[in-house]
C-alpha cells in the first residue's frame, strides 16, 4: 500500500495493550481498549480482555484490526529463542511476536513500546527479563532491509521514535511538556535513564 498523506487515513478506533494486567493502557486514547496477558482478569465491560501467551501463541484477533498496539515492560519477558516441539530446530519468540504485531496492525497503524534497555541496571534486575533490548535492536524491525529478515521477520515498519525515556512520563503517545523534558535531561546528565521508547509506524 503506497500512501502519500499518512496523516488522512483513517485507523480503526481500536487499541490493544499487550502483557495488559488488570489496567490496559490507552497511548493514543483510542474508542475501544483490549488487552492480551497470560491471565484472565475480571471487565466492567468497558475492556475487551484476552487470554493467550504470546511466546508460544499468536495474538487471537485478526488482520488489520487495530489502529494502535502498545507494550509497557513487556517486550524484556519475551524470550528470543526456544526448542522448537520436534526437539531438532528452534523457534524466535521475539520475532514471531514482531510479525504478529505488524499482522494485526492497520496500514499505518502505531506501535508503542517501552522498554527496560541495556545498559541500564533495569534491564537485567528482574529474573523473569528474558530478551535484552538495545537501542539498536528496533534496526531489526524497521527499514527497507530489516536485518530480522535473517531470523523470519517479514513485517514492515517505519520508525518514528526511538529514544531514552522516562517510563511514568510515557503513559501516553503525546509530546511532552517542558517540565518532563526538563525532568528527563536531568536523567539523561546523571545516567538515570532506565526505558527505551519505540514508536513505529505499520507499513503494508
Amino acid at each position: 500500500m503506497n500512501i502519500k498523506n499518512r496523516e488522512e487515513i483513517p485507523l480503526p478506533d481500536r487499541h490493544l495493550d499487550l502483557g495488559c494486567g488488570m489496567e490496559p493502557r490507552n497511548p493514543y486514547r483510542r474508542g475501544s481498549l483490549y488487552g492480551i496477558d497470560v491471565r484472565s482478569y475480571p471487565s466492567d465491560g468497558s475492556i475487551t480482555h484476552a487470554v493467550a501467551n504470546l511466546a508460544l501463541e499468536p495474538i487471537p484477533f485478526k488482520e488489520n484490526f487495530f489502529g494502535s498496539v502498545s507494550a509497557f515492560d513487556f517486550l524484556e519477558h519475551m524470550p528470543r529463542l526456544l526448542s522448537a516441539t520436534d526437539g531438532k530446530t528452534t523457534v524466535f519468540p521475539f520475532v514471531r511476536l514482531m510479525n504478529e504485531i505488524w499482522r494485526v496492525l492497520a496500514p499505518c497503524g502505531r506501535f508503542y513500546a517501552v522498554t527496560p534497555c541495556f545498559p541500564s541496571q533495569a534491564a537485567f534486575q528482574d529474573p523473569t527479563h528474558v530478551n535484552f533490548i538495545s537501542v539498536l535492536t528496533h534496526e531489526y524491525f524497521c527499514g527497507e532491509n530489516p536485518q530480522g529478515r535473517m531470523y523470519g521477520f517479514h513485517g514492515h515498519f517505519r520508525e518514528l521514535r526511538t529514544e531514552w525515556v522516562i517510563l511514568k512520563d510515557s503513559a501516553t503517545a503525546d509530546e511532552r511538556g517542558l517540565s518532563q523534558s526538563f525532568r528527563r535531561l536531568r536523567r539523561k546528565v546523571k545516567g538515570k535513564l532506565t526505558h527505551f521508547l519505540w514508536e513505529f509506524e505499520a507499513l503494508k
